[in-house]
């Protein structure tokens, strides 16, 4: 699944593209998405100009006048910038074609995605208005989150990964994050000291700034809106490493299922008695 890293790559990929052109059409081919894509998306959309794209946790939101576009690329998405001429594919669900002379392309064989509008700001829609902080801005720092751990026994790695918390850090970085900040991912959240709070909400940044320097990562269908794919998984420590050895100590990582997520760790260096 494309996770923040991947989101915001495409986001970049595609921006330079769409900015300040004007839709003239929009053609859905198949709106049985993972929500209906609205009947009249193309009458509400039709000669607004591109305002702006940008990324509130693993949506995309493209501002028009007056109204919003809100597209998720679910399990398997992609958006690409192609000459509206580009020949169709079985699973190229929607064009928004811009008076550029290119389209906005829309592809998803899982059907898991979304591309739907809304007239308010984006951030009221029922899908966003209960998101955390975005883990890159000032707003997620060690006193939030302490604050947030501080009566929570859950365990560390489904907490960071709960989107009312914090958005946007999905299995794969927080494994990584996890496995940096020398945290067992079983960890309850309540007894993991101030401190390594702190060393892991610099880990998460750091380990997603690295992500979307790289390109994001690339695992089963993400493509990035160039066509080229993601190469931050050639950097991983412990994601899907389990019965390698550990890096650092040279102890052969284990894996643990979390919340129907499997996470690799090391039970040397994320002892869960460690502080």
């Amino acid at each position: 699944m494309p996770e923040l890293p991947e989101v915001e790559t495409t986001v970049r990929g595609i921006e330079p593209h769409i900015q300040d052109t004007t839709i003239t059409n929009i053609i859905v081919r198949n709106s049985k998405l993972r929500w209906p894509v609205p009947k009249d998306i193309c009458k509400v959309t039709k000669n607004k100009k591109i305002k702006n794209i940008r990324r509130r946790a693993k949506y995309l939101i493209i501002e028009l006048e007056n109204i919003n576009l809100i597209i998720h690329l679910g399990m398997s998405g992609k958006l690409r910038v192609l000459p509206k001429e580009t020949p169709i594919e079985k699973h190229d669900h929607i064009d928004v074609i811009l008076d550029s002379g290119k389209c906005l392309r829309f592809t998803d064989h899982r059907r898991f995605g979304a591309f739907l509008w809304c007239k308010h700001i984006a951030e009221e829609h029922k899908l966003l208005s209960h998101l955390g902080p975005e883990p890159l801005t000032s707003k997620f720092n060690s006193k939030y989150l302490v604050k947030q751990c501080s009566n929570r026994k859950l365990p560390i790695k489904n907490f960071i990964m709960d989107n009312k918390i914090v958005v946007g850090v999905g299995n794969i970085y927080a494994t990584e994050a996890l496995y940096l900040s020398k945290i067992h991912p079983q960890k309850p959240s309540n007894e993991i000291s101030s401190k390594t709070i702190d060393l892991l909400v610099k880990n998460i940044k750091k380990v997603l700034k690295a992500a979307i320097k790289a390109g994001g990562t690339t695992f089963r269908d993400f493509i990035s809106s160039d066509g080229q794919p993601g190469y931050f998984v050639q950097k991983l420590h412990v994601y899907g490493k389990a019965g390698k050895p550990c890096a650092a100590c040279k102890t052969i990582l284990n894996s643990i299922t979390l919340g129907q997520r499997t996470s690799s760790f090391c039970p040397k260096c994320q002892d869960i008695n460690n502080s």
